[in-house]
């Protein structure tokens, strides 16, 4: 679908929506694609939800950050509730799939495994914090949806 275009000679700014008012909690980028907009604080929120992950590993219960967020926000944004979620069901999903690697090491193959889940498991809850910071609804690959 294209935009109209301004007539020749006329800047092209002045056919672009207004801006928000300043003070709204609603900046370039903050509708997702689900349609409802989301203020900085929720995007606050979601991007938490993602990189808490990345906090709580240090005491190797990655799965514990965004818990505490999903119980504690849940009722207050649909949409920190939808990313709180989204984080829990990945980091409860890499569980079970390093989990299945080590016992997978008996075989050998577990440790190259492993490996590949600590990847993943890096990568996509770095791209899970900036897409839900930039007010985007994400979902993660290879991710068993137990709660909703």
């Amino acid at each position: 679908m294209s935009t109209p275009h301004p007539p020749y000679g006329e800047p092209f700014e002045h056919h672009q929506p207004p801006p928000p008012p300043p003070g709204s909690g609603y900046g370039p980028g903050a509708v997702p694609p689900g349609g409802y907009a989301v203020s900085q604080s929720e995007r606050t929120w979601g991007g938490a939800a993602h990189w808490s992950a990345l906090v709580a590993a240090w005491v190797a219960l990655a799965f514990l950050g965004p818990l505490v967020i999903y119980f504690v926000k849940r009722d207050e944004s649909p949409y920190v509730r939808q990313q709180a979620a989204e984080a829990l069901n990945f980091q409860l999903s890499i569980i079970i799939y390093g989990l299945i690697s080590a016992v997978l090491c008996l075989v050998l193959i577990g440790f190259l495994l492993l490996a590949v889940v600590g990847i993943v498991w890096l990568v996509f809850t770095i791209i899970g914090s900036i897409k839900a910071s930039q007010g985007q609804l994400y979902r993660y690959p290879l991710t068993i949806r137990m709660i909703s």
